[in-house]
């Protein structure tokens, strides 16, 4: 009596649209985002400051913590928006606002004295928005349709 082995076998690796490795890589800016500034509590002095009313160098207001949720809220829409928007507003919103977040991003780690701790959080960050440029920017193109005219052959026969 004879024991067959297993044939071996090639995982599956489907491809991902691309609309999900956006959202995807949104998610995990928008987590980098989030947990280095809630980490960063751990730092000596950071609640002391905050119950005293100081956040860095701001007095904490409504106008203020406005202005964190408003921040906050940029990767979450774009997680939103890389599942729902059409492929060519998604591209363009995608390269525009990743592009903006890139120096946003950075900005976060000037004039801190944890250059290890802010700077390993940006660096992570980038990394994942770069991603997102990259992602957008080679979007998957297919060629033109030989039942549906292009645009030029519409705009001759008009």
């Amino acid at each position: 009596m004879s024991t067959r082995q297993p044939a071996t076998t090639t995982l599956e690796d489907p491809r991902i649209p691309v609309k999900a490795k956006l959202a995807a890589a949104w998610a995990g800016v928008m987590f980098f985002y989030a947990y280095v500034d809630i980490i960063a509590f751990f730092r000596p002095g950071v609640v002391a400051n905050i119950e005293a009313g100081r956040v860095w160098e701001f007095d904490v207001s409504q106008t203020l913590l406005t202005t964190f949720v408003a921040l906050m809220a940029i990767p979450i829409f774009m997680i939103v928006l890389s599942m729902t928007l059409p492929a060519r507003a998604n591209r363009i919103t995608n390269l525009v606002v990743a592009s903006v977040q890139v120096p946003y991003a950075a900005l976060n780690a000037v004039g801190e004295s944890w250059t290890y701790f802010y700077g390993l959080g940006v660096a992570l960050e980038v990394i994942l928005l770069a991603f997102i440029v990259r992602c957008a920017w080679t979007w998957p193109r297919t060629a033109a349709s030989a039942t549906s005219p292009d645009r030029e052959t519409v705009r001759a026969q008009q």
